[in-house]
């Protein structure tokens, strides 16, 4: 639209989207009856072009004067458009770009006659602003947009469920051993406290984009009013009375809700977003009474504020003996996808920003915020905020400095918007505050709700635990270690072409050349290869053409990093940078494997294969250590704790394997566990070799694929996880979540018993 001398400027840009904002709301007035009915199109439409940016620069000036204001002489045109007042129009010194021909025609055809702006959803005009944001600014914002839907997962636990029920019992509330006309006055002053409540309510979003919570929330707020009132005008008309007038009876209005947002467009359409939901919300009470309100001059602000909410003191925002509720959808920005910017907004907070989310910031300032007072609030983030080494960097620090607690909690889902470039995401929603404890808590997972009586920062009905890294196992088990770290550029690692093509060379090599196996190769059966050599194997290696360059090129990889460990390992380019291969046959667990399968695929390897650092060893692992780490109770265990790379598990040793509490089998439960790993072991090698006789390609990818995974191996898993179950006295219907929980009973009184 705009042709700007200089469009990249920020005072520009700042232009451009203040007046999109006016001229929708101008849009939006002639429409929902604000303005006279076309009233703004048929003023656009007397002018050419040239005339235009004119008599817009006119038009707002007019719409922020009040008539006694105005200039007597004002032509009748512009003197009969309404003052509007509430800042919208406020004078500022915003550019205006001249208008051409095709713009007049967007905004009087297709943007007034083909469509109604009076029937669009504050939820929608704001995703329009969404959908116009640069999509690289919205990735790199950690900007995720909400449905409506999703609105109510935060604000409905948090305090609209319980309005809701408070006004349902007034509104079938009968005093006992009363006349109806007594019993309707007691209905009518409890009515009366409920709606003054709900306008005393404070409501503050510190990262509140285009407005999407507060306006969803002032429009829930504002329909439970309206049934107020018609509860209130029942009541009076039974009782032959009426008593007010409509403009004296709505109380709840915009100036209780209050934003922080960094983007000064998102500002100015939360704003505007709000001033519509308001209209809105009128012309709703309008048809209770049968009257026709005036929406303007605009009586109330909306207070919202542009800024670093990182960075802000909210106090200067609402003060917070003010304050009832915190609420909102943070910006989601992984800890290694942080700029410099956003590590400085988290450092002072947290000290450090390793292995804590953009979102932890807005969680530790409401946390602070809310001290001392009876504010409550609720946020969405992502998921990893509830997994891994993240529980500890954030939840503990935010218990043990400000004494928080989660009152509910939605377990992962994934995040829609309304915005047209829809980002999916994998959140969580945690409501907490440091109040009294609440005796119900409420835990929502797959669309299923739970009444619990605690959940931890896992967001787990279970003790109140944090797994932190431990170097050894907690149990007495055998030892996992990541594999060898090549570090070499590629210039280690072989395909089957250049393995044959070096074999051909030098023969001998082939005493070096070992397998070569990552996760994504053990689970997808990928054939890879490396060097492996020793120093006795150098003499060969010299008379190798192809080795020689490879070693040249491995020492000059290694010579540029950065990194201390590859850079000492230039001295030796024959080696791995970080050689840690089993001395014995060993098993293989993959560090990165599909959320999609119900168990993470592991196995045996030969001591011949060398291990990348892309999966964990145990060397000469037991049976039963491998039907146990097969089992549903240690996988549930793996879900609950580790990281996530994406969505998909990423296994830690030092998080999920050292602090597994293993069970203590009997001699019999021992030898029933061995024997049903051994099961799931044959049943396995049964089915790949009756797919190589049929010349079916087949892997361990093919066998755990969730809702194909071949009977044979269900039936092995289903009697393993019996017996693991068994073994650990767990009943055999038991929950994931029961089992979990039940874990982590067992890991605190281990790690009670170690202090």
């Amino acid at each position: 639209m705009a042709q700007y001398r200089n469009p990249q400027s920020e005072a520009s840009l700042k232009s451009l989207n203040m007046l999109c904002v006016r001229l929708v709301f101008c849009l939006y007035a002639e429409d929902a009856g604000v303005f006279e009915r076309n009233q703004f199109h048929d003023y656009l439409k007397r002018y050419d072009a040239a005339a235009a940016r004119g008599r817009i620069l006119q038009l707002f000036k007019v719409l922020d004067q009040k008539n006694e204001e105005r200039d007597p002489y004002l032509e009748a045109e512009l003197a009969a458009f309404p003052y509007v007042n509430g800042g919208l129009f406020e004078h500022e010194d915003i550019e205006i770009p001249h208008f051409t021909e095709a713009i007049i025609e967007l905004l009087t055809v297709d943007a007034s006659e083909k469509f109604n702006w009076s029937e669009i959803s504050p939820t929608i005009f704001g995703a329009v602003f969404e959908s116009t944001l640069n999509p690289q600014t919205r990735r790199s914002g950690g900007m995720h947009y909400t449905s409506i839907e999703n609105i109510h997962k935060v604000i409905d636990p948090l305090f609209l469920d319980a309005l809701r029920d408070e006004f349902e019992q007034i509104k079938n509330y009968k005093a006992p051993n009363a006349t109806l006309k007594k019993s309707l006055s007691i209905k009518r002053r409890m009515l009366k406290i409920f709606q003054t409540k709900l306008s005393t309510l404070t409501f503050l979003d510190p990262a509140c984009g285009s407005g999407n919570f507060l306006t969803e929330t002032f429009i829930s707020l504002r329909r439970l009013e309206n049934m107020v009132l018609e509860e209130l005008l029942r009541g009076q008309i039974i009782m032959g009375v009426l008593e007010e007038t409509v403009e004296s009876v709505v109380k709840v209005n915009i100036s209780q809700f209050y934003g922080i947002e960094i983007n000064d467009f998102a500002v100015a359409v939360a704003k505007a977003a709000l001033w519509i939901a308001e209209s809105q919300m009128l012309i709703e009470t309008e048809t209770i009474f049968n009257q026709d309100l005036d929406f303007l001059p605009l009586k109330t602000n909306a207070y919202i504020h542009e800024g670093n909410a990182l960075r802000m003191d909210w106090e200067s925002v609402v003060p917070k003996n003010k304050l009832n509720y915190i609420m909102g959808n943070p910006p989601f920005v992984g800890y290694k996808l942080q700029n410099e910017e956003q590590k400085k907004d988290l450092r002072p907070l947290y000290g450090s920003t390793k292995n804590i989310d953009y979102v932890a910031g807005w969680f530790y300032l409401a946390a602070n915020f809310m001290q001392n007072t009876t504010i409550k609030s609720a946020f969405v983030a992502t998921n990893s905020i509830s997994q891994g080494e993240q529980v500890e960097s954030v939840w503990k620090n935010l218990q043990e400095q400000f004494n928080i607690h989660v009152d509910f909690a939605h377990r992962t889902f994934r995040w829609d918007s309304e915005s047209n470039s829809k980002a999916h995401v994998h959140c969580v929603i945690i409501g907490f505050s440091s109040t009294a404890q609440q005796k119900r808590k409420l835990l929502y997972s797959s669309n299923r709700l739970q009444i619990v009586k605690n959940i931890n920062f896992y967001l787990l009905e279970a003790p109140q635990v944090f797994i932190t890294k431990r170097n050894k196992p907690i149990c007495q088990c055998e030892p996992m270690l990541y594999g060898s770290e090549p570090r070499e550029g590629g210039y280690l690692i072989l395909n089957e072409e250049e393995r044959l093509q070096l074999l051909n060379e030098t023969p001998e090599a082939n005493m070096f050349i070992k397998r070569f196996v990552s996760a994504d190769d053990f689970i997808n059966n990928k054939l890879r290869y490396c060097l492996w050599l020793q120093e006795t194997d150098l003499p060969i290696a010299r008379r190798s053409q192809i080795i020689k360059e490879r070693l040249l090129k491995c020492q000059a990889f290694r010579e540029k990093s950065k990194q201390k460990q590859a850079y000492t390992a230039a001295a030796t380019p024959y080696l791995f940078a970080s050689p840690r291969q089993p001395k014995t046959d060993y098993l293989l667990i993959p560090v990165v494997s599909s959320e999609n399968r119900r168990y993470i695929p592991i196995g045996y390897m030969s001591k011949d294969v060398i291990l990348s650092n892309a999966c964990f060893s145990i060397a000469n692992a037991s049976l039963f250590t491998f039907g146990v780490l097969m089992s549903n109770i240690h996988n549930a265990w793996m879900r609950a704790v580790c990281g996530r790379l994406e969505m998909r598990y990423r296994y830690s040793n030092t998080i999920v394997y050292n602090n597994f509490p293993w069970p203590t089998p009997t001699p019999q439960q021992k030898l029933k566990i061995e024997a049903a790993a051994k099961k799931i072991l044959e049943t396995r090698s049964s089915i790949f070799k009756e797919a190589k006789t049929k010349g079916i390609k087949c892997n361990l990818a093919d066998l755990y694929a969730e809702g194909f995974m071949p009977r044979t191996l269900q039936v092995a898993h289903h009697e393993n996880n019996r017996a693991v179950m068994e073994a650990y006295g767990f009943k055999r219907n038991i929950t994931e979540a029961e089992c979990v929980a039940e874990l982590m009973k067992m890991y605190e009184a281990l790690t009670q018993k170690g202090k």
